[in-house]
C-alpha cells in the first residue's frame, strides 16, 4: 500500500487529491494515516471560505476540488491509521510508498513537527521506498533524520519545495486581513529545507513565474526527480508530480527504482 501522512487537517486538497487519484485509477492501494486516526479535512478556506475578490487564483479550481470530494468518500481515507499505529503495528513490509502533501494553514504543523511522522517518512526513504513530497510536505523531509548519519535524509539530494517567491506573494497578497495564514513558520519553506541540504545548489526553484499545470497540460508543471524521491512547489505541479510519482511506484514495482546508497 501506499501511505499518504496527512496533518489533523488545514492540507491543500489539491496536494492530496491529485496524487490519490492518480494512484487510485492506476490500481494501487492507498490508506492515510493522520496524528490520531481521526479523519482530516482540508483548508476549508481553499474548499469553501475563500479569499474574497482574489478566490479565482488563491481557491481550490473545480477540477481539483472534485478529486477532494471524491477523496472524502473513499473508504482508505475514511478509516485512517494514526501515525503511532503504523509505526508500532504495520509491517514495514506492507508499505510499499509513502506521500506528503502540503499546505500553510496553522493546522500542516501537527504534521511537521510530529516526531513519529519525521521517522515514518525517514524509515521510507532509507529503505528507498518511492517518496514524494509537496509545498510544504518538503519540510517534514528536511525534518527526518537518517540514523545512520544523524543529517536530513535530503542531506546529498537535490529537492524543491515551496519557494520563497511564492510564499511571499501569498503572504503579500492576503496579510492584510488574514494575518500570517501563508506563514507557517517565520523561516520560509526554501530557507529552512535548504539549510538541511549538502549544497544549496541542491534546491531547485524552477521557472520564476509558476504557470499551474492541468490534467491535459501536466508539462507546466515543476518537479524534481532524485532517485526514489520526487518533490514539487506547489498546487499548480501537481498533475506533473502525480504522473512523475505514479512512474516512480511502477518502477519501484518492477524492481527498478534507484536505491540510496
Amino acid at each position: 500500500m501506499i501511505l499518504f501522512l496527512l496533518p489533523a487537517g488545514d492540507y491543500d486538497p489539491t496536494e492530496a487529491a491529485v496524487p490519490w487519484a492518480a494512484l487510485r485509477d492506476a490500481g494501487f492501494e492507498v490508506r492515510f494515516a493522520t496524528p490520531a486516526g481521526k479523519v482530516a479535512l482540508a483548508d476549508r478556506r481553499l474548499t469553501d471560505l475563500g479569499f474574497s475578490w482574489l478566490s479565482p487564483w488563491l481557491m481550490t479550481r473545480r477540477a481539483e476540488l472534485a478529486a477532494y470530494r471524491r477523496l472524502t468518500e473513499d473508504p482508505g481515507f475514511l478509516a485512517p491509521y494514526a501515525y503511532g499505529d503504523v509505526e508500532a503495528h504495520v509491517d514495514p513490509a506492507d508499505i510499499t510508498g509513502l506521500f506528503v502533501p502540503g499546505g500553510h494553514a496553522p493546522g500542516m504543523r501537527t504534521l511537521l513537527e510530529d516526531a513519529t511522522a519525521q521517522r515514518l517518512f525517514a524509515r521510507a526513504f532509507t529503505r528507498g521506498l518511492p517518496v514524494g513530497a509537496v509545498c510544504h510536505g518538503v519540510l517534514l523531509a528536511a525534518r527526518a533524520q537518517d540514523p545512520a548519519t544523524g543529517r536530513s535524509v535530503l542531506y546529498g539530494r537535490r529537492t524543491t519545495a515551496l519557494t520563497a517567491l511564492l510564499e511571499l506573494t501569498g503572504w503579500n497578497l492576503t496579510r492584510w486581513w488574514l494575518g500570517r495564514y501563508y506563514r507557517t513558520y517565520r523561516t520560509t519553506v526554501q530557507q529552512e529545507v535548504t539549510a538541511a541540504l549538502a549544497d544549496p545548489r541542491h534546491f531547485l526553484t524552477g521557472p520564476p513565474l509558476p504557470v499551474r499545470d492541468t490534467a491535459a497540460r501536466p508539462g507546466r508543471g515543476f518537479t524534481v526527480t532524485d532517485g526514489n524521491y520526487v518533490s514539487a512547489r506547489w498546487p499548480g505541479d501537481c498533475h506533473r508530480l502525480a504522473a512523475d510519482y505514479l512512474a516512480l511506484v511502477r518502477a519501484h514495482t518492477a524492481g527498478a527504482v534507484d536505491r540510496p546508497v
